[in-house]
């Protein structure tokens, strides 16, 4: 597990990702205004997805050059934070030209995330120097240090290769920069439920397996859409159990402060630290499964272990 995280992370070559600490609204827009209009001057397309207040700021401050700007409000775009990757950053990158740099504000990282939430948007910050190595992109994270817990900051000095300080635009390196250790250390073992519904599956009952899971989720609240995709969740979590997880699993379904949450544990091992959070090519059969999953959840945590791999999604009732 470590040798396959550790091999994801390299030289960044031609991509940055600096950590903008800001803790007030001035020093907020006295950070972000100037990177979203150099990215304008010079041609860049640029994109900014922030949670709603600040969006309302930057938009504001922009005026008509709003309209040249990708907006995206990161408290829906990103509420799973295993989407933002492939769902928002990659999406608008790769719909450039080929080779063409871009430039990204991502502010995944806000107070009044959940304890839940927490652990997937610091595996998300570490991942996106995995996922845009190499490539001609700067993606710029705000981080309200004002609001947000010590670990929270100490935390983007692991994830992010440069540091931008409140009343500067200098960029600095950051001593503490290692992405690798907190993918590792957020992979947390998630605890058990004893009062889920609990179903073991193989082959033959993956189609029992997600009527069970529709009919609990139906049960605790779940309606429309949202039970649809809890339906297309299981389907593809327990067949990726049994295609490449050992042939059979472990369905869980049960409810918590107002989501239906789904679990699937099996025997397999997720080497692949990206696995999820970056865009199958066309061509390629399968792998889509926790991409998925992660396109249509309101969060998704996963645990990869010695013993297997555990991945449990939240559906807002």
């Amino acid at each position: 597990m470590t040798a396959a995280v550790t091999e994801a992370f390299g030289p960044l070559d031609a991509f940055a990702h600096p950590a903008l600490f800001y803790r007030d609204e001035q020093e907020y827009l006295d950070g972000t205004l100037p990177f979203v209009r150099d990215g304008l001057e010079a041609g860049e397309p640029v994109a900014v997805a922030v949670p709603g207040k600040n969006l309302d700021l930057i938009r504001d401050a922009l005026g008509d050059a709003a309209g040249s700007v990708r907006l995206l409000d990161m408290r829906e775009a990103g509420r799973n934070p295993g989407r933002i990757i492939p769902g928002v950053l990659l999406a608008f990158a790769d719909a450039q030209p080929a080779g063409r740099r871009v430039r990204i504000i991502g502010e995944p990282v806000w107070a009044g995330r959940s304890a839940t939430e927490y652990p997937a948007c610091a595996q998300h910050e570490a991942l996106i120097n995995a996922a845009f190595r190499g490539r001609p992109a700067t993606i710029m994270c705000p981080y309200d240090v004002a609001r947000l817990p010590e670990h929270m900051v100490a935390d983007a000095y692991a994830t992010h290769p440069a540091l931008i300080h409140p009343g500067t635009r200098e960029e600095e390196a950051s001593a503490a920069y290692a992405p690798e250790d907190v993918v590792l250390r957020y992979n947390e073992a998630l605890p058990p439920v004893p009062e889920a519904l609990t179903f073991a599956f193989e082959s033959e009952s993956l189609s029992h397996a997600r009527h069970v899971a529709v009919g609990e989720g139906a049960r605790l609240g779940l309606v429309g859409v949202k039970l649809d995709d809890l339906a297309l969740a299981t389907a593809e979590l327990t067949t990726n159990s049994v295609v490449h997880g050992g042939g059979s699993g472990v369905l869980r379904v049960w409810s918590e402060d107002g989501y239906v949450v789904c679990e699937v544990r099996d025997d397999g091992h997720l080497g692949d630290a990206l696995a999820g959070r970056r865009p199958v090519p066309r061509d390629q059969r399968g792998g889509r499964g926790i991409l998925l999953v992660n396109l249509i959840a309101d969060l998704v945590r996963v645990h990869r272990g010695d013993d297997g791999t555990t991945v449990r999604c939240w559906f807002a009732r």
